[in-house]
């Protein structure tokens, strides 16, 4: 029992104590536990504050670092579509305060242990008539003046530990406002009376609370413009993600396996949510990547990655990096997060098929998958297409070739070495187009258009684009066909016809 009340006590201080670095919203952020039920973020001397109640007793304190951002008018325009589309950021939160939990659990446990375990090993080691004489001496301190004193002190050292740990004085008291004279600087104040009467706030944002004294004009103007970023964004994925039940999807059979197709999302999070849908009401069961899934591939960059990994969750994940995803960041943080990140070497694709992947050379290099550098992107498809011949096994060619851009894998269609060519890059759907190979080998080249729907590098919010996810159909360890489903920029939601992928047949 002693051993439980100082493992708890142990446990708990160490929690609360805790801090973890993280990177959230795009900036290097400090995440720490607290008991006010609350998620508190600090956004720095210019910008007010949030708070708002999360429910349960476990709240988090959120300290906002460094980004990169052109304008603060991007800065709002990012935080509002994060918090249009929030599942990402949250399970991040979770999974790092989760995990503090634990290890505060275990380290308390093991603190707790080797205290009692040293209180055991004293109070044996001195034998019993020791013990005996220690005992007498402690009742003649305790009823001096002194020990009297020393007791006291020790009680009111305990209180004031325990006071500073729970903290129930913190933020969970209510906000203080001032509604005839206006917010009042360093006080919680609602988000509606923040922006005053003239603009709407959405009601699941009534919770919301803000805090700082930059409450000029030009800090209003760009919070007003960042909730009218958040409820367009919002009310426009929503209503997508309501039509996709109404889409004319193929049901496929038992004995087949189906995977999205995604590629050029260019951190646009909004469409991850209307991803899934599409994955769920098709069938799939698993996710292809095509690459650029950021602008340039740096660590603020991220929640893209945490979005796209929520909204996959459950399905298995396969992706290589594109062009625009620079540098280590994209392609270690995804294999982190559980992604199979292919980089030159056939793997177990979807339904059992053979699958071949490699990242796209142009910026982000040749990877592990090829030795030489500065080679030509010619080059890097001549070497690539080596590799899938080499890989062919009794004669069959790899079932499907992922790769960002398609015009990678030509010369590996044109030998007869693959089946399905798969990629982006383009922003434009083309295909699936039919490839004979030298060795009359039936293969298909298919680009997707931007899953983000990207005009450029960068594309969070409304898409400015056509959109686009694609269902890839596989039996027998082959792919046998494509349905492509297309979000037009005034939110018309169309799925195209399933067309299979056969060789021509013949008559004699």
């Amino acid at each position: 029992m002693l051993w439980l009340v100082l493992a708890v006590a142990a446990s708990t201080w160490l929690f609360l104590s805790s801090e973890r670095q993280v990177v959230l919203a795009g900036h290097d952020a400090v995440l720490r536990p607290t008991m006010s039920g609350k998620a508190i973020i600090h956004t720095g001397p210019v910008l007010p504050d949030v708070r708002l109640d999360i429910g349960g007793r476990i709240g988090v304190d959120v300290t906002l670092g460094k980004t990169e951002l052109r304008s603060m008018d991007e800065l709002f325009e990012r935080y509002a579509v994060l918090g249009s589309a929030p599942d990402g950021q949250r399970a991040v939160v979770v999974e790092q305060i989760e995990s503090m939990l634990v290890a505060a659990v275990v380290r308390g446990a093991a603190v707790s242990l080797a205290v009692v375990t040293g209180g055991v090993l004293l109070w044996w080691l001195p034998g019993s008539q020791r013990r005996a004489d220690l005992g007498r001496r402690l009742k003649e301190a305790v009823r001096t003046r002194h020990g009297l004193a020393t007791a006291g002190a020790g009680v009111v050292t305990v209180a004031v530990v325990t006071a500073a740990i729970w903290q129930p004085w913190g933020e969970a008291g209510a906000p203080r406002t001032d509604k005839e004279a206006g917010p009042v600087a360093g006080a919680w104040t609602p988000l509606a009376d923040f922006l005053g009467p003239e603009i709407p706030v959405p009601d699941e944002l009534g919770v919301v609370e803000v805090r700082g004294d930059a409450y000029a004009n030009q800090t209003r103007r760009l919070v007003a413009s960042a909730v009218d970023t958040y409820n367009g964004s919002r009310t426009f994925y929503e209503k997508v993600v309501e039509k996709v039940p109404d889409l004319a999807l193929r049901e496929p059979a038992e004995d087949e396996t189906v995977v999205a197709l995604v590629s050029d999302r260019h951190d646009n999070v909004g469409m991850d949510s209307v991803v899934r849908a599409i994955a769920d009401e098709g069938g799939a069961t698993g996710i292809l990547d095509g690459g650029d899934d950021t602008s340039t591939g740096s660590d603020w960059e991220t929640f893209s990655l945490d979005s796209l990994t929520d909204a996959s969750d459950g399905l298995d994940k396969w992706a290589v990096t594109g062009n625009h995803d620079h540098g280590p960041t994209v392609g270690d943080y995804l294999a982190k997060q559980g992604w199979t990140m292919l980089d030159g070497k056939v793997v177990e694709g979807p339904g059992g098929s053979t699958l071949l992947g490699v990242p796209d050379p142009r910026t982000s290099g040749l990877g592990n998958w090829i030795d030489e550098k500065g080679v030509s992107f010619e080059e890097a498809g001549s070497k690539l297409a080596d590799i899938a011949c080499d890989s062919m096994e009794e004669g069959e060619p790899v079932a499907t070739l992922l790769v960002h851009d398609p015009a990678l894998g030509r010369e590996s269609l044109d030998r007869g070495c693959v089946t399905l060519v798969v990629g982006g890059h383009r922003h434009v759907h083309s295909g699936p187009t039919e490839v004979v190979g030298e060795n009359d080998q039936v293969g298909w080249t298919y680009t997707n258009g931007t899953t983000g729907g990207a005009a450029y590098a960068f594309a969070m919010g409304k898409i400015r684009r056509t959109a686009e996810v694609t269902l890839i159909t596989y039996a027998d360890g082959l792919p046998v066909g494509v349905q492509s489903v297309e979000l037009e920029t005034n939110g018309v939601l169309t799925a195209h016809e399933y067309v299979p992928l056969e060789p021509p047949t013949t008559s004699e």
